[in-house]
């Protein structure tokens, strides 16, 4: 019995030390599912929820489950969108809210892995629009979303700025030169997201960060493990 314990605690402190050893710029970095689920199991909050299934008549277009993307090449082998219980509920307030006008949330991105954050800064030709593997993203920790607003009735995305994944000047949420139509919608985004705990980046109108992301560990699980 004794074994047995010696045998799995210095498989958990290996897996543990590899998490914390093995990222080149010195990051904490959860990258096995025990981890996770040890995570987890120390707090509830820590749970990353698939979006599709928690919040209802959500709707995805998971770019990066495709080519039709700036690095023009599919990262995710599925097409899912995960974020952190307390980011899930909070987004669930806001279709909620949308839904009173006849408006819902279509989701680009949610939780994503570190190593797919370490791709598209080596692809990326702008760096200002990539997180920087220095420090990883607030996706990588379950509580950044990009998303947008569409008509539930046509099903069409509102008119914004740009398309997704923009590297344009207007991609920014303080961009003026924009038709009247256009930055209403842009600024319901915003005003919906921001009510409800979320703030949006300030080169990128779709791209929004919970307001808790510090109390999260970065995260490199591919979304076929959890």
């Amino acid at each position: 019995m004794i074994k047995r314990f010696l045998f799995f605690f210095c498989i958990l402190a290996s897996s543990h030390i590899y998490a914390q050893t093995a990222n080149p710029h010195g990051l904490a970095v959860i990258d096995n599912i025990i981890d996770y689920r040890n995570s987890v199991a120390g707090n509830p909050e820590k749970e990353l929820l698939d979006l599709k299934k928690y919040i209802p008549g959500i709707k995805l277009d998971i770019r990066y489950a495709t080519k039709n993307n700036f690095a023009k090449q599919a990262v995710y082998k599925e097409a899912r969108a995960y974020a952190r219980l307390p980011v899930a509920k909070a987004l669930k307030n806001v279709q909620a809210e949308l839904n009173k006008s006849g408006l819902g949330l279509k989701i680009f991105d949610g939780y994503r892995p570190y190593s797919v954050t370490v791709k598209f800064f080596e692809i990326a030709s702008d760096k200002s629009f990539v997180a920087s593997p220095k420090d990883g993203s607030r996706h990588n920790r379950g509580c950044a979303i990009d998303l947008t607003i569409i008509n539930l009735k046509s099903g069409k995305d509102l008119n914004m700025p740009t398309p997704y994944d923009s590297f344009a000047d207007a991609a920014s949420p303080d961009y003026k030169d924009l038709p009247a139509s256009v930055i209403k919608n842009r600024d319901l985004l915003i005003n919906v997201m921001e009510r409800n705990g979320f703030r949006v980046l300030d080169n990128e109108w779709w791209h929004f960060d919970f307001k808790d992301w510090k109390n999260f560990e970065l995260m490199d699980i591919a979304f076929e493990e959890l």
